[in-house]
């Protein structure tokens, strides 16, 4: 019976101890940010559903799955962390998709977002992901700043680049490579929802 209260104890310790260091990179994170030159991959807000309907337009919005109220609601709460956090947004690129495109606007307001076909969704087609990975390279490794870049995409595009398959609402910062310029560092990621 004496183990347990241990075993518990020892068990708090643990989960506060991981949120100590959660907070902690955190922070790092956002003074990252700060100092700026960075690019920052966001997906789109809440858009319910699945894919998008048959025989969908880019040019459309009405024939594709697009941003709920609630969505472009979690867009604007994004755009204002980044901003409580003082963290400038100098660039911002986006999808053609219209949740994309509204994501941006709604989250990056002074900033008018540039859509960038590279950012569109990924196909099975490996020489065009290929394709569409090296232009987007190309635009992070050119990078310097002022500020940070974001580039507004799909999960299926931030894992394609990254490997990571972010969580809704996650920032995930990169940088080019040291050790590999044709690769991407993750430098930190950040929750935002």
């Amino acid at each position: 019976m004496k183990r347990r209260p241990l075993a518990l104890v020892a068990t708090v310790l643990l989960i506060c101890g991981f949120a100590v260091s959660g907070a902690k990179a955190t922070e790092a994170a956002w003074a990252r940010l700060a100092s700026g030159g960075y690019t920052i991959l966001l997906t789109h807000a809440l858009a319910p559903g699945v894919g998008d309907p048959p025989f969908f337009e880019l040019g459309d919005c009405a024939t594709q799955r697009n941003l709920s109220d609630r969505g472009r609601q979690q867009a604007r709460r994004r755009g204002v962390r980044f901003a409580a956090r003082a963290v400038s947004i100098s660039t911002v690129y986006s999808s053609q998709w219209c949740r994309t495109l509204e994501t941006a606007e709604n989250a990056f307001r002074d900033v008018d977002a540039q859509l960038l076909e590279a950012l569109d969704l990924v196909e099975d087609d490996p020489e065009t992901l290929e394709a569409k990975n090296a232009e987007v390279m190309e635009i992070i490794r050119a990078f310097r700043g002022p500020g940070n870049q974001v580039m507004m995409t799909h999960p299926e595009n931030v894992e394609a680049l990254t490997g990571i398959t972010p969580r809704e609402g996650e920032a995930v910062i990169v940088a080019p490579s040291r050790d590999d310029p044709q690769t991407l560092d993750v430098v930190a990621r950040l929750l935002l929802d």
